[in-house]
């Protein structure tokens, strides 16, 4: 089969790779559409040393099962592998599970033309959906489990908040797009790449900031979600948000400098750390995206899978307006 391979640093390569060996009580899946992460580009660059090369990274994807019990079902895939018997797992926090492990990070991922993952992985795509939007249920679930963790304890209801979100590509923009959803009507957005602050303001109508030219309000908001995850944006989170207010940090971008923990003990912020979903996490967002309930989805940009290799590399320099790019195969 033909795959998208991590083979060194800042380097993809397009090849030939053997077809997946499918394991008992795993599916064969026909891979349809797979999305570029952020967590892909931080392997990419040689930042996580979880993911070695040669490596098919990628695990936002659908496809159509070609064996295995659904076999002929449309899906995306849970990319998360569980034990499924710990006390994580039985008490719904499978993302907790200590013997997780993702597709795209210690097993082959799904930049490729087929992938072989547990059946119980699956969850089947409504008809008629394109796979490109379903391919966004991944990032989707993230930003709504972030906002599920921040609804627990912010004080007043989520809808009567004013929220920030640091960071506007596909989990950041999506955390913005499920806030409104749920009724926020307050929610500011801050990008640094012009690019794509243009093209999300022709989609979205979230107020949408600059960071480096205008810093979001001191001490303006109930709710910061930052979707970056680096020493800038933390620093930046707690300055913006109001006392008993909540931070969600989401993005793993790096783990540098130090928190001003003062500040946050003598304003009462609460700080939470997300870690992916719940398998209700994805159904759930997989359902907002089918029903139009996130908008029209249009500032993703779909590109072939052999085009991949351009693509991350306008990625890293920040050549790339679209918050998200799907890469497609043909099948």
């Amino acid at each position: 089969m033909k795959a998208l391979v991590y083979t060194a640093n800042e380097e993809m390569t397009y090849r030939d790779e053997p077809d997946p060996d499918p394991q008992p009580g795993d599916a064969l899946i026909a891979i349809e559409s797979v999305g570029i992460c952020g967590s892909d580009m931080h392997a990419y660059l040689g930042h996580d040393e979880r993911r070695v090369p040669p490596l098919i990274l990628g695990h936002e994807a659908v496809g159509t099962v070609l064996e295995g019990s659904k076999a002929g079902r449309r899906v995306v895939l849970n990319p998360l592998i569980t034990c499924g018997v710990c006390n994580e797992c039985l008490g719904g926090r499978q993302n907790l599970c200590a013997e997780r492990d993702l597709i795209g990070m210690y097993r082959a991922g799904a930049f490729a033309e087929k992938i072989a993952i547990p059946e119980r992985n699956l969850i089947p795509v409504p008809d008629g959906m394109p796979s490109a939007h379903a391919a966004l249920t991944e990032p989707g679930a993230t930003g709504l489990h972030a906002i599920l963790l921040a609804e627990r304890v912010l004080s007043r209801p989520l809808s009567e908040s004013r929220a920030l979100v640091l960071g506007a590509g596909s989990v950041g923009l999506l955390t913005a797009l499920l806030l409104r959803d749920k009724g926020v009507d307050e929610v500011v957005v801050a990008e640094t790449n012009p690019l794509r602050r243009e093209l999300v303001s022709q989609h979205c109508d979230f107020e949408l900031l600059d960071p480096l030219q205008q810093q979001p309000q001191e001490m303006g908001f109930d709710c910061v979600f930052d979707a970056v995850g680096g020493e800038a944006t933390r620093a930046q989170a707690i300055v913006s948000t109001r006392s008993g207010g909540v931070i969600v940090h989401i993005g793993l971008m790096d783990n540098r400098g130090s928190m001003d923990v003062r500040a946050m003990t003598l304003r009462e912020i609460t700080f939470i750390g997300t870690y992916t979903y719940t398998p209700v996490d994805l159904r759930a967002t997989l359902a907002k995206l089918n029903s139009g309930a996130l908008g029209g989805l249009g500032w993703l940009e779909q590109r072939p899978l052999e085009a991949g290799a351009e693509a991350f590399a306008e990625l890293l320099q920040g050549r790339c307006a679209a918050p998200k790019v799907v890469l497609g195969i043909d099948s």
